[in-house]
């Protein structure tokens, strides 16, 4: 088993851009309000289509906050 470890080179901050944020809120939308962890793949996922299909410790962070739960868990 290998150890993965994040990239030495991170951005300082992530945030989605107007359209990833609109897809993002319709995405989360379409789960009751106790349930909304769930849209966390799919975040992820416009998060690496935003970033040129890498994802950044802070982008996790950032849907960590969007969602409300720890970024270790997303």
């Amino acid at each position: 088993m290998s150890l993965r470890r994040p990239s030495k080179e991170q951005p300082e901050n992530f945030e989605f851009n107007s359209s990833s944020l609109a897809a993002a809120k319709t995405i989360v939308a379409k789960y009751p309000k106790d349930k909304q962890q769930s849209a966390v793949m799919a975040l992820l996922y416009i998060a690496q289509k935003q970033n040129s299909n890498w994802i950044p410790l802070a982008a996790m962070k950032y849907i960590g906050k969007f969602l409300d739960m720890p970024y270790i868990k997303v």
